[in-house]
């Protein structure tokens, strides 16, 4: 009775903001969008108060029947409340950065007061940090990802639809099942109005609205009971699969925000969904794709609830989570108006690189628990090696994955790359450590010198199998270096290297060598090339090396200087070419210049 009550949510959301637009408060709140803003006409902020008024029908119709009004629901629907009054008072007043996260923190301080907690963490002096972060954090990804007609929308009602279908699938919380069902179906009242495919939106959510929806949301997940929790990764990662695209793209921002030294709270252009805008899809189609990304991490993270086995959902979640890892490779790559993007083959070879490092990781771990307990240990020891297994996988890909281990290609390794890896190693072993200790309380007779050994044996493996990767690549490339066009570069500064970072991604170059005058170069290796001889031995590199074009990135050298070497190219009849310098186009394009 209370599920069919949660449905009247619907209805009140679309009537109540129908009611709006037709009344005088709706052009009080019409507001134009910043420049930095993907829309351009100005239109009402009036849907984040029917979301709120149709999920408020919703709950207090439900509470009328089985569901009560018991304290969890009345703290979550309190924080929720204080949320959207706070997103309100900004879509009417622009309240500062301060204002926003001092509403945040209270909201949270009442959901994490009134029953809703981390359960799997048993200190509440880690718990209730984890659940303020979990929540301000959710909160602000749905205000970060209300920037395009329909998305916001559409994404909280896959989110909120797979929270109550996964109550409804294992006889759930009645809390979860109905909370969910009237946000979804609010959020549904709502959208008619926002997702106008080639049409204006009639109304925005505003603030009132994203932060209303992320806050609910983040409290359902904390409030979702997954019955796979024997995996500490699965109780983790389930629920913030069905919550991944906006945390993707809440990550996404983040970083490259940060990277270009603007705050994270300014508005801009690159979202996941302009990025997708960028390759050509439409506005829909973004919202689309999007949608549908959303909907099959959630039909995953259903099917490892429904499947019923913590370790095989704990694996199946890690595996999910490398392939959301490479789409959001693909989309850092991409920036608004930049035509050039790695090929497919680079992405290709990521994802073959995550998985052989699934095995790798796997693979140490077991190495190094058979090596300390001299076969298959105790009961003790084995549970706690299934335990720590996925964990530890999640916290390697974590760490790889932010010292960068997966935005370059391996063929060029270097000692560097090498580093950083062992480094990624050591601190993704503490960290599982640490999450094992603070979910599980004592280990027992399980050593923790098994974590020793195993960053020594893992840090070993993913190594050597990088620099295997660059030999094999390097290998191909001597077997077929007949077919690709031999290159010869002079100079080897910033330019130069630059130079010959862009032809080894281009097809059918390949860079024989240097020729610089720097003493410090002379026959030193940059970046696996040789620096061949000086421009005074230019005509004896070109016997030796034999290069079929030869770049010259100095143009601003000596005129003599410059002119011996084009003499030189003459005699030995091979194509001369002058580099523009900071031009970032492709290599065969920017070559335009040619002395005879």
């Amino acid at each position: 009775m209370s599920t069919l009550a949660a449905l009247a949510a619907f209805p009140a959301a679309a009537l109540s903001i129908w009611a709006l637009l037709h009344s005088r408060f709706a052009r009080n709140l019409e507001r134009a969008p910043e420049e930095t803003r993907w829309r351009t006409a100005p239109t009402p902020l009036v849907g984040g108060i029917g979301i709120y008024l149709g999920l408020t029908v919703g709950i207090w119709l439900a509470v009328l029947g089985p569901l009560g009004a018991n304290r969890q629901l009345v703290g979550i629907f309190a924080g929720a409340s204080l949320l959207f009054l706070a997103g309100l008072a900004d879509d009417l007043w622009s309240l500062p950065p301060i204002a926003k996260i001092a509403a945040q923190l209270g909201g949270a301080a009442i959901v994490l007061s009134t029953g809703t907690s981390v359960d799997i963490v048993h200190s509440p002096w880690i718990a209730i940090p984890i659940g303020v972060l979990w929540l301000v954090a959710m909160t602000n990804a749905f205000n970060l990802l209300d920037n395009m007609d329909g998305l916001a929308g559409s994404l909280a009602v896959i989110a909120a639809g797979f929270f109550a279908a996964a109550a409804a699938l294992h006889q759930g919380s009645h809390l979860v099942l109905d909370l969910s069902l009237a946000l979804a179906l609010a959020v549904a009242g709502f959208l008619p109005f926002n997702l106008r495919p080639g049409r204006s939106a009639l109304v925005w959510m505003g603030d009132s609205g994203s932060q209303l929806i992320g806050f609910t949301l983040a409290a359902l997940g904390l409030a979702s009971s997954y019955t796979v929790a024997t995996s500490t990764v699965a109780t983790l990662v389930l629920p913030m699969l069905v919550l991944a695209v906006p945390i993707l793209d809440t990550t996404l921002v983040t970083i490259v925000r940060l990277l270009d030294g603007r705050p994270i709270s300014q508005g801009g252009q690159d979202h996941s969904s302009h990025r997708l805008v960028s390759l050509g899809v439409s506005e829909t189609g973004a919202v689309v794709l999007l949608a549908l990304i959303a909907a099959a991490l959630g039909g995953t993270s259903l099917a490892y609830e429904a499947f019923g086995n913590g370790r095989i959902a704990a694996l199946g979640v890690l595996f999910t989570f490398a392939l959301l890892v490479q789409f959001g490779s693909f989309l850092a790559d991409v920036d608004r108006g930049q035509t050039t993007r790695p090929p497919l083959y680079v992405y290709t070879r990521r994802i073959a690189e995550v998985f052989v490092d699934g095995a790798l990781v796997a693979g140490a771990f077991l190495a190094a628990y058979l090596v300390r307990f001299n076969g298959i240990g105790t009961p003790n020891q084995r549970h706690y090696f299934l335990l720590t297994l996925p964990v530890l996988l999640f916290c390697r890909y974590v760490a790889l994955l932010v010292f960068g281990l997966y935005a370059s290609v391996w063929r060029y390794a270097s000692s560097r790359d090498a580093l950083r890896a062992a480094v990624a190693v050591v601190v993704s072993e503490v960290v599982a450590l640490g999450i094992v200790v603070l979910t599980q309380g004592p280990l027992g007779d399980f050593s923790r010198s098994v974590f020793v050994i195993d960053a020594v044996f893992c840090s070993v493996a993913i190594v050597s199998s990088r620099f295997a990767e660059r030999a094999i690549l390097r290998g191909l490339e001597l077997a077929r270096q007949n077919e690709l066009r031999r290159v010869l570069i002079v100079g080897a500064g910033r330019t130069g290297r630059s130079l010959l970072r862009e032809l080894r991604e281009t097809t059918g170059e390949r860079v024989v060598g240097f020729v610089d005058d720097s003493p410090s170069l002379r026959g030193r290796r940059l970046n696996g090339v040789r620096v061949v001889a000086t421009t005074a031995g230019i005509e004896q590199a070109l016997a030796r090396v034999r290069p079929d074009v030869v770049l010259v990135t100095i143009p601003d050298a000596p005129r003599d200087r410059l002119d011996s070497i084009v003499k030189a190219c003459a005699l030995h009849e091979t194509t001369c070419r002058f580099v523009q310098r900071d031009a970032d186009v492709d290599p065969r394009v920017i070559l335009t210049t040619e002395r005879s």
